[in-house]
């Protein structure tokens, strides 16, 4: 068979090369999504890579072509959660700050989803230390962030001292809401309690 040289050829497919692997972000983001969903389901003693896979509509080897083993998963995924943290308030004063943020956590705390996936990942903190050192970073480092711009900002309005003890003052932000929406896991909280807590912190804040 003679081919005719002037005659355009087809142009031969690039290759990834070789031991790289193409990685879909599409299902990347849907198994991400799986282990929420597995998570607040089964908890993580039951989640299994196979329940994860099933959930996202992809092979187990799509999960191990990311993740080694579901704690790997699940740490990058509370990890991440850390990455992303709160907005941070900027209304012009400490209450007003306060109130923000606690709002907006608030709403996070009691997301259906959020609100059965956190107890579960604290009791396994207890047991493994890695889940510990992520549920920290996403826990507490994540919400101090914010914390410590609300008060660096109280402090150049004048509303703070500049003594102020900072982990004291981080620990009366975040511990009472936490306290209420994770810990007792008050099924609703009562009227106008964010707007007075925002007002009582303020002045704890205030006194510190």
């Amino acid at each position: 068979m003679t081919t005719n040289a002037d005659e355009p050829q087809p142009r031969p497919r690039r290759r990834a090369p070789a031991g790289a692997a193409v990685l879909r972000e599409d299902v990347t983001e849907a198994i991400r999504a799986a282990v929420f969903e597995e998570l607040a389901a089964v908890g993580y003693a039951r989640m299994s890579i196979e329940g994860i896979a099933r959930r996202a509509g992809v092979g187990k080897t799509a999960v191990y072509r990311r993740w080694r083993s579901k704690l790997h998963l699940v740490l990058d995924i509370v990890s991440a959660l850390a990455v992303q943290g709160l907005p941070v308030p900027d209304t012009g004063s400490l209450e007003g700050d306060l109130r923000l943020l606690y709002e907006v956590t608030s709403r996070a705390l009691r997301h259906p989803v959020a609100s059965q996936i956190i107890p579960d990942l604290q009791a396994e903190a207890a047991r493994n230390p890695d889940i510990a050192e992520a549920m920290r970073k996403t826990l507490r480092e994540g919400q101090d962030g914010v914390a410590s711009r609300i008060l660096a900002a109280a402090a150049e309005r004048g509303e703070l001292g500049p003594t102020v003890d900072t982990d004291l003052a981080l620990d009366l932000i975040s511990g009472p809401l936490y306290w209420r929406s994770v810990v007792i896991r008050s099924p609703k909280l009562p009227k106008g309690y964010l707007g007075a807590l925002a007002r009582a912190t303020a002045q704890g804040l205030k006194a510190l």
